[in-house]
């Protein structure tokens, strides 16, 4: 069997990157959102502790991931002052995808423990909803 890869045009990539960056923007800020909105006082401080980790994890990652976007579309954009090969947007795209779906993950995380320190329906619930968004995810992306 062979794979061929299909090298995906500029203005291909300048209209994902501009989609992306979106994206990242807005869960960047929903996530850093809950880091401070976070209470310090809980009940159960490991879990509010996990929660912390991933709310971090998810603003880290989007941040990076708006940087890398950022780099592409501006290397894609019309007008680029610098000569711009295919080869120059790999690092800036595994970059910015990779970082992109660790926030994603993260995020899912994040709705999946948020119901664990309530009670036992809740945290079902919770885990529930973030399994299902999971396979919702993956099954947009196949």
């Amino acid at each position: 069997m062979t794979v061929t890869m299909t090298e995906l045009s500029f203005e291909y990539w300048n209209s994902l990157a501009s989609q992306l960056l979106v994206i990242s923007s807005l869960m960047g800020g929903f996530s850093l959102s809950l880091l401070f909105a976070l209470p310090e006082n809980s009940e159960h401080p490991r879990i509010q502790d996990k929660i912390f980790k991933a709310a971090a994890i998810a603003t880290a990652s989007f941040l990076v991931s708006i940087f890398a976007l950022t780099k592409i579309l501006m290397m894609t954009t019309k007008g680029f002052p610098f000569p711009v090969s295919g080869a120059s947007l790999v690092l800036p795209r595994i970059v910015g995808t990779s970082t992109f779906f660790i926030g994603i993950l993260s995020i899912i995380a994040l709705v999946t423990m948020s119901g664990w320190n309530k009670s036992l329906k809740t945290k079902r619930f919770t885990i529930i909803v973030g399994i299902v968004m999971l396979v919702l995810i993956l099954a947009m992306l196949s």
